[in-house]
């Protein structure tokens, strides 16, 4: 057996079988990168997307004249979304290291396989916050107020599964968060468009997380961990379709009322053509296919990036 094919076997059943993470990481730090999921982008992509949104939205609105707006807080935010995804993956596996011990999906993963102590957790966690503070320090004041709230969601969100059945409305806060931090970071304020990206966004993260978590629900089930899977059961697909409707009707919304022109609601027909697809292609009793719909987000959010820069630039 192959180094790659034993690490393979090891890795967690929902590892990307092909990632750099496997194939070129050092053995000294290939557990820590899988508990930050560097193996699984789409995580970042998702914290990504409303990051991005925002800055060209609101460089749109304030009348910045640059084809691609505010580069150096494009590569800021992207550094910082990998990093406090990173983060955020070790705080909750903390949280959850003895429930993902009894699940087939997570069992393997780095701390409850024990592949990664505790303590080693900790102090990479303290590594990933230093950097994502580093980052902070670079953005203006009024940014730097609103990024350390978001640490007060990064901490309970991991706790809500155990206490209700809305804990995707809570990850929908966490991780739309950068939609008012990348407004902030250009304007040094939060103005209405933001707010209707961050409601945006908090919707479409209710509908494609709930997607994912019909992946485990016979298995949150059955150790009492709570999901909107659990909640909605076969009811799932219109709950969904009501999540979609207000994420594409906010986005239209905060378009508008940034004076987008008519190449934006083009572009954002296409994305909402993209939810459609989801709910339509949705079969919640096959795994399989709820991860790669759930993975299918990174493509709405690069289209909702597209729709937002060719409004600002033509």
């Amino acid at each position: 057996m192959t180094k790659l094919e034993d690490r393979i076997k090891k890795a967690p059943e929902d590892t990307v079988r092909s990632s750099w993470v496997h194939k070129l990481s050092p053995d000294y730090a290939w557990g820590y990168l899988q508990l930050m999921r560097a193996d699984r982008p789409i995580g970042t992509w998702l914290l990504l997307w409303p990051c991005l949104w925002s800055i060209v939205l609101a460089s749109h609105y304030h009348g910045s004249s640059d084809l691609l707006p505010n580069i150096q807080l494009i590569i800021l935010f992207s550094v910082g979304a990998f990093v406090m995804r990173g983060a955020g993956c070790v705080v909750n596996d903390l949280w959850d290291r003895e429930a993902d011990a009894k699940v087939e999906r997570t069992k393997s993963r780095p701390l409850p396989s024990g592949r990664v102590t505790v303590t080693g957790a900790f102090v990479f966690l303290a590594c990933l916050c230093i950097i994502g503070l580093i980052i902070l320090l670079q953005l203006n004041r009024f940014t730097q107020i609103v990024g350390a709230f978001s640490l007060i969601l990064i901490v309970t969100y991991p706790l809500m599964k155990r206490i209700t059945y809305w804990p995707q409305l809570m990850l929908g806060f966490t991780f739309n968060w950068g939609a008012l931090m990348g407004w902030a970071a250009v304007s040094q304020t939060i103005e209405p468009p933001a707010l209707l990206l961050y409601a945006g966004g908090i919707f479409w993260t209710l509908g494609y997380d709930t997607i994912y978590a019909h992946q485990d629900k016979d298995d949150d089930e059955a150790i009492g961990v709570k999901s909107t899977a659990l909640r909605f059961k076969d009811k799932t697909h219109l709950w969904i379709s009501a999540f979609y409707v207000l994420t594409f009707l906010l986005f239209l919304t905060a378009g508008w009322a940034s004076q987008m022109g008519l190449v934006f609601y083009t572009g954002l027909i296409i994305a909402g053509c993209h939810l459609i697809y989801q709910v339509r292609k949705l079969d919640i009793d096959d795994r399989e296919l709820c991860l790669k719909l759930f993975k299918s987000n990174h493509h709405f959010g690069f289209l909702v990036f597209l729709s937002i820069l060719a409004g600002h630039m033509i």
